[in-house]
């Protein structure tokens, strides 16, 4: 379902109210990112959920506004640009401060739950690859 899209929500069976679907929730995100090749997963930082590979964070699920839960992943040069100013995405808290490239979901619409997945299959690929070739081959990554 695409974050921000309104899904019908049947109150008392009389009337019909509208309600934002608030898109991929932390079991959804936690078992994608578990499916990901070579991945561990922490909780820390107040309770966040951190995958990682080769020990490298590729992606953090935390911090909710409303209904939608913060999702922070690593993107390309040309996604951060594109994606930085987009509704519902923002340059992470902290880490884009520090001059990395990381991109935060944390409102509707922001994206959907495909294209978050996209992003978040890209951030493992990007991380992986600043691996050691030695950790690369170990953990069965890309190899080109």
């Amino acid at each position: 379902m695409v974050a921000g899209a309104f899904v019908a929500m049947t109150g008392s069976g009389r009337r019909r109210r509208w309600q934002a679907d608030p898109g991929m929730d932390r079991d959804e995100f936690n078992r994608f990112c578990n499916g990901l090749t070579a991945t561990s997963h922490v909780v820390q930082w107040g309770g966040a959920d951190v995958w990682k590979v080769g020990g490298k964070v590729f992606a953090i699920g935390g911090w909710t506004k409303g209904h939608t839960l913060g999702i922070t992943f690593k993107v390309s040069d040309i996604a951060y640009e594109v994606l930085k100013e987009q509704p519902g995405l923002r340059p992470a808290p902290y880490l884009a401060s520090r001059g990395m490239k990381w991109i935060q979901h944390y409102d509707a619409p922001g994206l959907d739950d495909a294209n978050l997945r996209d992003h978040l299959a890209e951030s493992h690929k990007i991380v992986s690859r600043g691996l050691t070739k030695k950790m690369q081959r170990e953990l069965n990554l890309y190899q080109e």
